[in-house]
Formats: C-alpha cells, structure tokens, sequence
C-alpha cells in the first residue's frame, strides 16, 4: 500500500508540477507582451508629440546634431524628453530653427540620423 501512495504523490507532484510551469510561463508572456505594448503605445505618443510641434512651428524645421547639452527641443531613441540630451552635438538631438537655416550651420542636417536597429 505504501508503494501505491509513493507513486499517487509521484504523480500529483508531476502533476502540480506541470501546472506551476504553465501558470508562470503565462505570467511571464503577459508582462513580455504588456512590456511590447507600453513601449509601442510610447513610441507612438512621441511620433504624434513631435508632429504635433513641428506643425504648431511653421517656418521652422528640426537642426540635427547642433545642440548642446540639456539643449534639445524633444526627445530621441536615447531619452523621451527636451532638455535631456548628454552630450553636445548629438546626432540624435535636434532644436528648431527658421527654415534654410540649419544647413548653413556647421554639423547641422534637417535629416534625421539612419536607424542603427
């Protein structure tokens, strides 16, 4: 009787632990899956954010690579904010200016920096 009990809690122990296994790669799924949609959601905000500004500024454009530190007008793929780039002269970092005047500024470009994903 003793070796029928053995093998019954054998089994319920497989059992249980096949069933922690499932519930703790579901958990692990949604917060994956939560994470991708935050991150898309924010993503999404910023690009209608920066349209939104560029056109309430008409007669300007986006100067990229001349700002200088904490100088910046909006975010990047680096931070999500103005005033928050790290180093002068980010690639990423641009402020408005009146239009034709960033390629008349050394390091200026209106183009943005080629994606590096």
């Amino acid at each position: 009787m003793s070796t029928n009990h053995n093998l019954i809690n054998k089994e319920n122990d497989k059992v249980t632990n096949k069933l922690l296994t499932s519930a703790i790669c579901a958990v692990l799924a949604t917060a994956g899956f939560t994470h991708a949609m935050a991150e898309t959601q924010a993503t999404e905000n910023k690009q209608i954010t920066d349209q939104n500004m560029m056109k309430s500024l008409k007669g300007m454009e986006r100067c990229y690579g001349i700002a200088k530190v904490g100088q910046n007008d909006c975010g990047t793929a680096s931070h999500m904010c103005a005033g928050e780039s790290t180093i002068d002269n980010d690639k990423e970092a641009w402020i408005s200016v009146p239009n034709g005047l960033c390629n008349r500024i050394v390091g200026g470009t209106t183009k943005p920096p080629v994606s590096k994903s």
